[in-house]
């Protein structure tokens, strides 16, 4: 069952209201808490970018240096797995890779939940790499050209290799899904026993964990994501 933070409560609840005043009236919530976690990620994320990158200056400030910090680790992580050709790709998965790092944090908030402890949101991340990296496959060759990828080293083997080409690329999906979501609801429901059972001390070193996991899992969330950008593009398969 999904954690109803009292936060998602209360926009639920503003909603209802809203509605019945024009005489539209809800039988459950109008939003999933999921839903409702990521909508504020998002406003969160638009909102600092909006704001940090209003006063860039020759001599850096400390914002502004973080700002190059992040980016540049997407960048080292596009350049060893890509190369400089995938810097292009740095604006999706700079801005995909922050959404599930602050999705992940985002549960260790008293009243507010993991848009990623919901099955829903990983499954979306996920789908949303595996139709972006194979659109930039068909940019790179061709339409005719990125299905040719599908036949391994000669064509005539593509009675083989077709088979075990699909059932690869169609498990990426599965498992990047699968990993950040059990990951992420896992640590919650550790956290959430351990504050019901010892509300004070005894959650600290487990959250101080689910920290780095949670931006671990981030990180490895993007950097499978440039392995199958890097595979799409790639000259020679």
């Amino acid at each position: 069952m999904e954690h109803n933070p009292l936060f998602a409560v209360w926009i639920n609840w503003l909603l209802k209201s809203t509605a019945a005043i024009a005489g539209i009236h809800f039988k459950g919530d109008p939003l999933p808490a999921h839903v409702i976690m990521a909508m504020i990620v998002t406003l969160i994320l638009v909102i600092f970018f909006k704001l940090a990158v209003k006063n860039l200056a020759m001599f850096p400030t400390k914002m502004q240096i973080l700002l190059e910090s992040i980016y540049m680790i997407f960048r080292n992580i596009v350049d060893d797995m890509i190369g400089r050709e995938g810097r292009k790709f740095i604006p999706a998965l700079g801005t995909l890779g922050l959404f599930i790092a602050l999705s992940n944090l985002l549960g260790l908030l008293p009243e507010m939940a993991s848009p990623t402890a919901n099955l829903n949101a990983p499954a979306g991340c996920a789908i949303f790499i595996f139709l972006y990296y194979h659109s930039q496959g068909v940019k790179k060759h061709g339409f005719f050209g990125y299905l040719k990828t599908f036949t391994g080293p000669a064509w005539w083997l593509g009675w083989l290799f077709t088979p075990i080409e699909i059932i690869s690329h169609f498990s990426r999906p599965l498992s990047l899904t699968v990993r950040l979501f059990c990951n992420i609801f896992g640590e919650d429901l550790v956290i959430i026993t351990l504050v019901a059972l010892v509300p004070f001390f005894a959650p600290l070193p487990m959250m101080a964990m689910a920290i780095f996991t949670s931006l671990l899992q981030a990180y490895i969330f993007i950097m499978l994501s440039s392995v199958y950008l890097a595979g799409a593009i790639a000259s020679e398969h």
